[in-house]
């Protein structure tokens, strides 16, 4: 299943993720790509001989089972959506409001903190979701970032999915479409993160990180959830402003040259990702990929936002409905990656 496999990473302290991109870091080291016989897989990231690597999550053989496919599939963008989508902000109107954007603040330091992103690597602090000029990460560090941001990003829609199931249960009332799309965003964030562990192998520290963040993030989720969907909605909102400036900047730094491994055109993606996103022929590089990757947060951004801003326990998910005949601007279902502050309520419930 794999057209590429990549790094044995071995990530041990924060020091070691500031050395990424230097010649002797030991983690994720980008290598330069290479020939390879005709019975080997290429690999992209890797100085571990080809008996050490290992896949994480290999199709398992069965008797009878070709493969499974996923259980959503994906929609699907075309090119003028995906490079439509831009870095936005939702200016902070509530009380409740700016208390979620300083959250993902603190959380935004956090992650930079933990996977080692130096100062002259940050952006400009006082447009930290849509100022795009920084001193270029490397590969390996863009690799690192990543798989944290996707291993926490898959947490919300699944808790508040989870949550609004067992409401309705215990209700004994329908959801009104709201269960789905939360639990569909959980499984595309995981695809995100499946995507890129098969570019990198995370070692024993990155996986403490993992583990340690996922304990306090889900636990925080769950007990925000039940106290203000509301807010949580808007939290994640701005959460997902972040992962689209953080891909978008991934982009600019691609198409700029600074990441040449991504840059060539003879690098290999996954290929899950080809098969996920049905990525046609002759789009299949790296960056493209990320635009894809970014379409997707785009999407959960516009969603949250736009749910965050409607009643949590009467209106239906705009976005799974039927529309009536001659419902003004609702000839087609809104599309959220093209909304990237939300729906006011008014304008898709009426």
């Amino acid at each position: 299943m794999l057209s590429s496999r990549a790094v044995n990473a071995r990530l041990v302290s924060p020091n070691q993720i500031l050395r990424l991109g230097r010649a002797a870091a030991p983690v994720c080291h980008p290598v330069g790509l290479r020939l390879v016989a005709a019975n080997q897989q290429p690999r992209h990231f890797s100085t571990t001989p080809s008996t050490h690597l290992k896949d994480f999550f290999p199709a398992k053989e069965t008797g009878y089972i070709r493969q499974t496919p996923p259980a959503w599939p994906h929609p699907g963008y075309t090119e003028q959506e995906m490079l439509a989508v831009v870095p936005e902000h939702r200016k902070a109107e509530t009380l409740s409001d700016w208390l979620a954007w300083k959250l993902v603040r603190i959380c935004r330091w956090g992650m930079d903190t933990a996977t080692g992103v130096r100062s002259n690597q940050q952006v400009d602090k006082k447009n930290p979701t849509t100022a795009l000029s920084a001193e270029p990460l490397t590969e390996a560090q863009w690799l690192v970032r990543f798989i944290f941001l996707e291993s926490i990003a898959g947490v919300p829609g699944m808790v508040a999915g989870m949550l609004r199931h067992l409401g309705s249960l215990r209700r004994l009332k329908r959801d009104n479409g709201w269960i789905e799309t939360l639990l569909e965003e959980s499984y595309n964030e995981r695809m995100h993160l499946l995507t890129f562990m098969k570019m990198c192998e995370p070692g024993w520290f990155m996986k403490t990180m993992i583990l340690g963040a996922q304990g306090v993030f889900f636990n925080a989720v769950f007990i925000s959830y039940l106290i203000s969907p509301r807010i949580t909605h808007r939290f994640v909102g701005y959460l997902e402003e972040e992962a689209v400036h953080t891909y978008t900047r991934c982009i600019k730094e691609i198409e700029e040259g600074s990441l040449p491994k991504w840059s060539d055109p003879n690098f290999q993606i996954p290929e899950m990702a080809v098969t996920y996103w049905h990525m046609p022929e002759g789009k299949r590089i790296m960056k493209d990929l990320i635009y894809y990757v970014r379409a997707d947060e785009a999407v959960h951004r516009g969603v949250n936002h736009t749910l965050s801003n409607l009643k949590q326990d009467e209106d239906p998910n705009p976005f799974v409905s039927d529309y009536k005949a001659g419902a003004a601007g609702h000839k087609h279902l809104p599309n959220p990656a093209l909304k990237p502050t939300g729906y006011e309520r008014a304008e898709i419930i009426g």
